[in-house]
């Protein structure tokens, strides 16, 4: 069945090249007649009245968000502290070998045998805690914190930005949640390549509670939606928006660069892709923080330049999120904006994110759980954040956006407000864009591609069909426009929301099971060191 399905698909390739050769009009068109009613269906209005309306996945993502926050008793806030200890390595060495081998007795470990322990029976993983929290965060951190936030502010006005924090706050149960499991019910081959995400945990996890046929449906469609969001959302959008940042940055108008700058981006994702995830996560643990630093930096520069305004921001943050005054909707408009922007920024409840972090060395499931509801935060609560305060304070003297106008092109705004403090920072801006698509487009590639090994199966071949796929959509996305093609894609995106929040919450208790012998492994470890034992860390 799975080499019947790669024909069918390797047949279609050169229907889809020769597709190219045709107007991106004709493509939108006949891409919008066969996919729109998917479109509609996912990001469905809700009526709640005549003035507003709520996406329905929208409320599946933040009713499971306030479900898991409670339902493991506010670790979203609780666990803070010790996500940044995992990623400091403060527990590596149990995460690896396991706290009672180490520190099960309740003697100092003296013994030449335990050290030689460690280099023995280590745990399953390819990358470490914040390898894998990088490679996360390079799919999410991007476009929507730069030009996502200038769009809800200028619908919800500055209100919209203190939903958007919370959505963040709300979002890290969410992420906890759904990484504990993509550790928990992990495939790991013989070679030690690791295969993860919502499609284990819903075929493992639900054959485990005698519900097998259910969670195969639920893990095929996250796998095939998967797919879809990969080659659409996390790929041809992100090289659209670089393209056209590359050539608006130097004026090239030649019709073709838009190709041009695709082939060479290809070739650099391409690069990075064939050496899996060992290979992602080494580039993106250094161009994460490199982009991220630059974009914090450049925001506190400028709101240190107007430290005094800074007060005046968070009044009005705080009196436009509970009166909507002037805007559309109201209270409740600023409100689902907000949310709305905070939601589909940090992907919490989507399941993508399990992906990345099941490839993490550790033995302990909760581990990465942990570490994962820091990435809610640094995208939403600290990188959106300093986006909407950079945007508020300079809008005080500029007055380049009125509140309650919707725009559409929002990294061109954005760049006005970061140019009024720190001139030409456009340009950087734009560097800052093509290297956020990239990083976003390396990992969405491997997304991707755990999804199709899910369905195809794993091999040389199969891995082969879907990276040249992959590539050869960078190219088309570069291109061409895609307007319905990059809404049927992000209709593929947040369709993964309704299996994966069915999954975690149906597998809650097993979530809690894994939390409670993570922190009782802490204890092990931490009551050894109180009683005299080495801390063992430093022989790893």
């Amino acid at each position: 069945m799975r080499k019947y399905l790669l024909s069918i698909l390797t047949l279609l390739t050169p229907i889809l090249i020769f597709s190219q050769e045709s107007t991106s009009q004709q493509i939108d068109r006949i891409f919008k007649e066969y996919t729109g009613w998917f479109v509609e269906a996912i990001f469905y209005e809700i009526p709640f009245s005549e003035t507003y309306q709520i996406p329905w996945v929208l409320i599946v993502l933040m009713g499971g968000a306030i479900f898991f926050t409670f339902y493991f008793k506010f670790i979203n806030f609780t666990g803070f502290g010790k996500a940044i200890k995992v990623v400091q390595g403060k527990y590596e060495d149990i995460e690896k070998h396991g706290a009672d081998t180490l520190y099960g007795d309740s003697t100092p470990n003296e013994d030449a045998n335990i050290i030689e322990t460690l280099r023995d029976d280590s745990a399953h993983g390819e990358v470490s805690h914040f390898q894998a929290l990088t490679a996360a965060l390079s799919a999410t951190v991007g476009l929507g914190n730069i030009a996502g936030v200038a769009v809800a502010l200028s619908i919800g006005g500055p209100g919209a930005t203190f939903w958007m924090i919370v959505a963040g706050l709300l979002g890290m149960a969410s992420k906890f949640a759904e990484c504990t499991l993509g550790v928990k019910y992990r495939d790991v081959g013989e070679d030690g390549t690791v295969y993860g995400g919502p499609m284990y945990y819903l075929t493992k996890g639900f054959k485990e509670k005698g519900m097998g046929g259910f969670g195969k449906v639920l893990a095929v469609l996250f796998a095939i939606f998967v797919i879809g969001g990969s080659f659409g959302g996390g790929n041809m959008f992100q090289a659209n928006q670089a393209a056209a940042q590359f050539t608006k940055l130097f004026n090239f108008e030649n019709e073709n660069a838009g190709m041009y700058f695709g082939m060479v981006m290809a070739v650099l994702v391409a690069v990075v892709i064939i050496g899996g995830i060992k290979r992602i996560a080494s580039v993106t643990e250094k161009v994460v923080p490199f982009m991220a630093g630059i974009y914090v930096l450049a925001s506190l520069i400028i709101l240190g330049a107007n430290w005094t305004l800074i007060d005046d921001a968070f009044a009005l943050i705080y009196e436009g999120a509970f009166s909507g005054l002037g805007i559309a909707g109201g209270l409740v408009g600023v409100m689902i904006q907000g949310i709305r922007r905070g939601a589909f920024s940090n992907e919490a409840g989507v399941g993508s994110a399990a992906i990345a972090h099941s490839a993490v060395r550790t033995k302990y499931a909760a581990s990465e759980g942990i570490v994962a509801l820091l990435e809610p935060f640094v995208d939403t609560v600290v990188i959106c954040t300093m986006t909407a305060l950079v945007i508020v304070i300079t809008n005080f003297d500029g007055g380049f956006m009125d509140y309650g106008v919707p725009i559409t092109e929002g990294v061109e705004l954005t760049a006005i407000a970061f140019d009024t403090v720190i001139p030409h920072f456009s340009v950087v801006l734009t560097i800052a864009v093509i290297l956020f698509a990239f990083s976003t487009m390396i990992s969405w590639s491997y997304y991707g591609m755990q999804g199709w090994v899910f369905l195809f199966g794993k091999g040389k071949l199969s891995d082969l069909i879907y990276k040249i796929l992959f590539l050869f959509f960078v190219v088309v996305g570069a291109s061409i426009s895609l307007g319905a093609v990059i809404d049927f894609s992000d209709a593929m995106i947040f369709a993964m929301v309704v299996p994966n929040i069915i999954g975690v919450v149906i597998l809650s208790p097993v979530i809690r099971k894994e939390l409670r012998r993570y922190l009782k492994a802490i204890n092990v470890k931490e009551e050894a060191l109180d009683e005299g034992a080495e801390d063992l860390t430093k022989h790893l």
